[in-house]
């Protein structure tokens, strides 16, 4: 009979434990692409961060909270055998990747190149699902506009790859909608005065 009494707790101790909470971190995905996207279209000389987040090191901090030992609190449940296990509960979102920074850097050379001369003379524009538009071609002169087009397509190519990569570098491939909604609002928040952008299907200028 006593060997029947523990069989519910049980069952309570298992399904606590395989409980995951994991959740999109809106706030730490919207730091990220600020870090990310400012980098691409400054006007700072490449290799200058302007002492910005970039160049800041990982502290002591960062790094366990990075292995998953930030700020630890014992759960007095955990001692039973019922931890809250909340994967990710402060999940960070790294952009820090080899692949993602290669992208970056491609980006923020096309943009120094060609984008940045297409956006201050009106032509180009952040659409509102994350990617470049050539939105008035006549404000190109004849010459210019194949090098833009091509740069255009490039850059589209390379938007898309990059919101793919940090969701799949952050263990989360399912998070990749979720990641591109983010960087389209901050484009456009980072977008420079005189700009153009898309807000509800219409073309606005800030």
């Amino acid at each position: 009979m006593k060997r029947w009494i523990g069989m519910p707790f049980a069952a309570v101790v298992l399904t606590a434990c395989v409980t995951i909470n994991v959740y999109f971190p809106a706030a730490e995905a919207k730091e990220a692409a600020k870090e990310f996207v400012e980098k691409v279209i400054s006007e700072q000389p490449a290799g200058n961060d302007g002492g910005g987040m970039a160049l800041r090191g990982p502290s002591a901090e960062d790094a366990l909270q990075r292995l998953g030992l930030g700020r630890m609190v014992v759960d007095p449940l955990a001692l039973v055998g019922i931890g809250q296990a909340r994967a990710q509960s402060q999940p960070d979102i790294t952009i820090k990747t080899p692949a993602i920074q290669a992208i970056q850097a491609r980006m923020e050379a096309r943009f120094d190149a060609t984008l940045r001369a297409g956006f201050d003379a009106g032509a180009l524009g952040f659409s509102g699902d994350g990617l470049v538009v050539v939105r008035d071609a006549s404000k190109l002169d004849l010459k210019d506009r194949v090098a833009i087009n091509q740069a255009v397509a490039d850059d589209n190519r390379d938007r898309k790859a990059v919101y793919r990569e940090i969701a799949v570098a952050n263990g989360h491939p399912e998070w990749e909608s979720q990641i591109r909604d983010v960087f389209a609002k901050q484009w456009i928040a980072s977008a420079r005065g005189g700009w153009w952008y898309q807000s509800g299907g219409a073309w606005k200028q800030k």
